[in-house]
């Protein structure tokens, strides 16, 4: 062999053997997934991508894992299903119409099919014949379909209500796509306005969305789910407005701490109430007018925050509090909404902080009623908001408050005044979008029968094609007249389609369950096989789809078991969620202009070393920061792995071996050792998505073999299941390199169809364990002992360590205890 043979043989083509391994795994059909396959399944998925045009490191941070945590169970035994598809429906496309003229469908298209030789490229084990794309007829046909269900069952409704609107993108926007003000696509000032809208009622599933016991989810998840649904147990109590003559009798408002009603020195109603220019006198009619009319431009969330001071005006008119018989004022302030509770807040301000700092400004009674120990009476400086006794309270004096809590609950209720309630800071699904680029709302408006649903059988209601696009606040599907006159599917007469579309988290509350059957004709998916394979086993995503995404889905799962659609609780049995690669210490993002794309690495260095360096940077849940050091270090890894693969004995018979040296027993027993607690670490790692630890454990593994090697006395048929143990670990996370050597090694194709290496587990103990000794409940010092040591001999060896004998010298010993294998606990007297 010569020398330029021997350079070569030191790095491999990525470029040829990408290429000509995704050619055979597309030829083969090695991902293709079968229904019928009698192993246990295993639904792998992760969260869709949006078509924005190319795929960046983010995407392959978010997809090369997940790839490889799949081909890992696959590896295992599992039939697996690993699908992908695209988020293709949404405003981008929108608006790069309206500024380029590009029709969205085109735009989103092209957009698809390059990102689709992108994610190829990848090399993922995707069945691109279960492929979805959310914008085709054939998908949003079934959230047609699905609207329908969930309106017959009263799941879907039509409301008036105030709505955050978004200028720039001429869309309403969800409570959820509102950050600090802002649009947060496009970073607009969010205002206000009043639309007829269509909401799904996820409020009826909020008791059954708090109760995460099925799940297995990171905790931070299930927290943010809880803090957002926001479930508060308390009293919804009335205060009396009859003297008025109005048709509405009492202000109901609900109130968490129904002991402080005793308290109360005013009642503030939302500047939405629909009480407030019936209740608000003429004194005061203009000065409320102007006050309500700067509280609708204003933003729910600007309304809302804590940081802003509580202002209000006083309408002229007062309530009853029938508890005590006071007549209180009632004012309209812009920090009580009409969509949250019944619109109406209680001001108690001796006991809340903020009704506190308000009844200062606006010089409002502060009547103590729950009094801290050994209060004398005096005025407080600031409200009390701890346990306390009962004071001012009528009958319920010198009760402890939760005691009072209780027994005026029951008072109110004896007397008619209110009732106990359940209050959710979550809100109905606002689903109603001003824009075309998403699913028709199949719903047709009638002069004569009112709202009419488009019958199933005339589903998919199509997007026309003959769109405007402008730079409106109407929805270009209100502007074609072919679209928006129809006949009433009851009766006949001319009619008017809605023209709003769907939110297009719509269609990804359900797409799981479509990625099972992607070409049914006869429903949403084909419930036999939905069943086989749903729940999803695995689902990987960021955190930040907690409250919008993850939620829905788990809503929509619910709603159509209870439709008898599907016969499980919950979509997504496991999640993981990772973290974000940034650039330059910054997260990525186009508008920050530190994108990085991945082709320009995938020609330099090729995809497995992008989706190993990826895997490499640290814990996948935290993220990690890109670096061109980093991955060029990871390439030269792989290129050792090339090299050290392809030595003589991996694949050459014995008696050609170059090395003639006579084994030598404890090499090969190390080597042997090293491999089999590999197989157990990387196994036990990548269960856990630990794949940086599984590439620092093949790393040293390459490091025991190339010592071993240059030891020598190593056997061919040792060498070979090293050099076998190793692709097979490495392959999940570096497929192609992998596949070339598995072929050239002498085994059959594929690597992928072989089964995950086991480990014996005598060669895979450790010899050596880590002992914690503590003195008194106190670590001082860590000790090396052999992996079979003794109780006894564990118990001399921490009370021989030289670091712990300064604390336990001149002492009684009165109890030394040993924890097997983890701790010696030294209690001295």
């Amino acid at each position: 062999m010569t020398t330029s043979t021997k350079a070569a043989e030191r790095r491999y083509s990525h470029t040829k053997i990408e290429a000509k391994w995704q050619a055979r795994w597309a030829k083969d059909g090695i991902y293709q997934v079968r229904d019928d396959d009698p192993r246990p399944k295993w639904y792998e998925l992760t969260m869709y991508p949006y078509p924005s045009g190319d795929i960046h490191i983010g995407h392959w941070y978010a997809m090369a894992p997940s790839d490889a945590h799949a081909r890992f169970r696959k590896m295992q035994g599992y039939n697996v299903l690993h699908p992908m598809g695209f988020d293709a429906f949404g405003l981008p496309a929108e608006n790069a119409a309206i500024k380029s003229g590009i029709h969205p469908f085109k735009h989103t298209m092209a957009n698809i099919e390059n990102m689709r030789r992108q994610l190829r490229a990848m090399g993922t084990m995707y069945d691109w014949d279960r492929e979805v794309v959310t914008c085709t007829p054939e998908y949003y046909k079934w959230n047609q379909w699905i609207f329908l269900q969930f309106h017959k069952a009263d799941l879907a409704y039509r409301d008036f209500a105030p709505a955050n609107w978004c200028p720039s993108c001429n869309t309403v926007l969800a409570n959820e796509q509102v950050e600090d003000g802002h649009c947060e696509r496009c970073q607009t000032e969010v205002t206000h306005r009043d639309l007829n809208q269509w909401f799904f009622r996820i409020t009826k599933y909020a008791d059954e969305l708090l109760d995460h016991s099925k799940i297995e989810w990171p905790e931070k998840i299930n927290i943010m789910q809880t803090n957002w649904i926001g479930r508060s147990d308390g009293v919804e109590v009335e205060f009396d407005i009859s003297e008025y003559g109005l048709e509405q009798k009492a202000l109901a408002t609900f109130t968490t701490r129904i002991d402080t009603v005793f308290g109360v020195t005013f009642v503030v109603v939302a500047p939405e109430h629909s009480l407030v220019a019936e209740l608000t006198t003429a004194e005061h009619k203009d000065e409320v007018e102007a006050y309500v009319a700067q509280a609708r431009r204003q933003t729910e969330v600007e309304r809302m925050s804590t940081e802003k001071e509580k202002t209000g005006v006083f309408t002229g008119a007062y309530c009853v509090n029938r508890l005590n018989g006071e007549r209180v004022p009632i004012l309209v302030a812009d920090y009580v909404l009409s969509t949250y509770g019944t619109g109406v807040v209680m001001g108690v301000p001796a006991h809340d902080q903020r009704d506190f700092e308000f009844a200062k400004k606006y010089d409002l009674p502060i009547r103590v009623v729950i009094a801290p120990p050994d209060w004398d009476g005096q005025d407080m400086s600031e409200a009390f908001v701890e346990e306390g006794t009962q004071v001012n309270s009528g009958l319920f004096d010198g009760l402890p408050n939760a005691e009072g809590l209780e027994r005026i609950a029951d008072h109110v209720e004896a007397e008619g005044w209110g009732r106990r309630d359940v209050n959710y800071r979550m809100r109905d699904w606002l689903i109603s979008r001003q824009r075309y680029w998403g699913t028709p709302i199949p719903i047709v408006y009638c002069d004569e029968c009112g709202t009419v649903p488009v019958p199933e059988k005339d589903l998919p209601v199509l997007l026309p094609e003959d769109a405007e696009f402008r730079p409106t606040g109407e929805s270009p599907l209100a502007l074609p007249e072919g679209f928006v006159n129809t006949a009433c599917p009851d009766c006949s007469r001319p009619a008017k389609r809605e023209t709003d579309t769907m939110d297009t988290f719509v269609d990804s509350s359900w797409y799981q369950l479509r990625f099972t059957s992607p070409h049914y004709h006869d429903g949403a998916f084909e419930p036999e096989v939905a069943a086989q394979w749903s729940p999803v086993d695995q689902y990987t995503g960021g955190a930040e789809h907690a409250v919008m995404h993850l939620l829905y889905a788990r809503f929509f799962n619910k709603a159509l078991r209870d439709l008898g659609l599907v016969d499980f609780d919950e979509p997504f049995v496991r999640l993981f969620s990772q973290g974000h690669i940034i650039a330059d210490s910054q997260k990525m993002s186009k508008s920050r202009g530190n994108v990085v794309g991945p082709d320009a690495y995938v020609e330099r260095v090729g995809a497995d070393a992008v989706r190993a360096y990826l895997m490499f940077l640290g814990p996948w849940d935290q993220g990690g920061e890109w670096s061109d050091s980093g991955i060029n270090g990871m390439s030269r890894w792989l290129n050792r792995i090339w090299e050290l693969c392809l030595r003589p004995a991996a694949h050459q018979k014995p008696e050609l071996i170059l090395d003639t040296v006579a084994p030598n027993p404890e090499n090969v027993r190390d080597l042997r050792r090293e491999v089999h607690k590999t197989v157990r670490r990387v196994t036990e790692d990548l269960d856990k998505f630990k794949f940086n630890t599984s590439l620092a454990a093949l790393m040293e593994l390459s490091n025991s073999m190339n010592q071993a090697w240059e030891k020598k006395g190593i056997d061919s048929e040792t060498w070979r299941e090293a050099v076998e143990k190793l692709l097979l670990l490495l392959a999940p996370m570096a497929p192609h390199v992998t596949e070339e050597l598995w072929e050239r090694t002498g085994h059959e194709f594929s690597i992928h169809d072989s089964r995950w290496p086991e480990w014996d587990r005598e060669l895979a103990a450790d010899e050596v364990i880590t002992l914690v000794v503590q003195v008194n409940g106190r670590l001082r010092d860590r000790i090396e002992v052999p992996a079979s040591i003794s109780e006894d001999d564990a118990k001399s060896a921490a009370l021989a360590s030289d670091r712990v004998k300064p604390y336990i010298e001149g002492k009684e010993l009165a109890r030394v205890v040993y924890v097997s294998g983890k701790l010696v606990n030294i209690v001295a007297r």
